[in-house]
């Protein structure tokens, strides 16, 4: 047991070391830049939510419910329901505890707390897949090479997924006002999950698998809210430009190559 918990950390280590990499861009940003380069950031964000919750969720989870026998599209659906429900409440009572004094004020702060929020929901079934396989490696045998292979490779391929994950949280926070520090470690903090999860998977492997489907799908749900509740329209706000546009286009390419590629 400790050489699979030993693997686990190994490889969700290396996943949490891609999201702050990943968020570390932001000390390579000055404090203030156009309106323009903004939009595109938030659009980023938004393009890179959008194709992570469809290629590194929703498919995961559709594929491993029809594993069990299940009908891909219920877990998917009722997961993705849940998620979205658990993120509108959490959403009404943030609004309700900050914003009955001064909305303006507030804006940026729920807006960056809210994409922080989908971000580190999305990590926590990553690290708990790249647990799973580890352990699942680590029980078939040094034999069984191809397993040790799948684990690495998963690791591998999430860990540089993550990498754009880290920027889409620190650069659009940085952009809402809080310093290059604070930001970087709130792309950090969404990242550490990561290592927590995959080895809490590890210790409760045999009982975490067949609601892996159903947590795939929640975070797909949660990304999914943040996305069309807050990015799209900060990244469109008020004037009819194409920044934003642009931005979602580039994020959700690069996220989609990483999850096609590395899958």
């Amino acid at each position: 047991m400790q050489e699979i918990i030993l693997w686990a950390a190994v490889g969700t280590g290396f996943t949490f070391l891609m999201t702050t990499l990943g968020s570390a861009t932001v000390f390579f940003f000055r404090k203030n830049i156009s309106e323009k380069l903004n939009r595109i950031f938030l659009g980023f964000a938004a393009g890179v939510m959008i194709a992570a919750l469809i290629w590194s969720l929703l498919i995961p989870a559709i594929e491993e419910a029809e594993e069990y026998g299940i009908n891909g599209w219920i877990p998917a659906a009722g997961g993705m329901i849940m998620g979205i429900i658990f993120i509108m409440l959490l959403d009404w009572v943030m609004y309700r505890l900050r914003f009955a004094k001064n909305e303006n004020e507030n804006l940026s702060w729920h807006r960056s707390v809210m994409m922080m929020l989908a971000v580190t929901l999305h990590n926590i079934p990553e690290g708990m897949a790249v647990g799973l396989s580890c352990a699942l490696a680590l029980q078939g045998g040094a034999q069984d090479m191809a397993l040790y292979t799948s684990a690495m490779t998963l690791a591998l391929g999430i860990g540089i997924q993550n990498f754009p994950e880290g920027a889409a949280i620190s650069l659009p926070l940085r952009q809402n006002g809080i310093s290059s520090g604070k930001a970087f470690l709130y792309g950090c903090a969404s990242g550490i999950v990561e290592p927590i999860f995959g080895i809490l998977t590890v210790l409760v492997a045999g009982s975490i698998k067949t609601i892996m489907p159903w947590l795939l799908s929640f975070a797909a749900g949660a990304m999914f809210y943040v996305v069309v509740e807050e990015l799209i329209p900060s990244a469109h706000f008020e004037k009819h430009f194409n920044f934003g546009t642009i931005g979602v286009a580039i994020g959700f390419l690069v996220m989609m190559i990483l999850d096609v590629a590395l899958g």
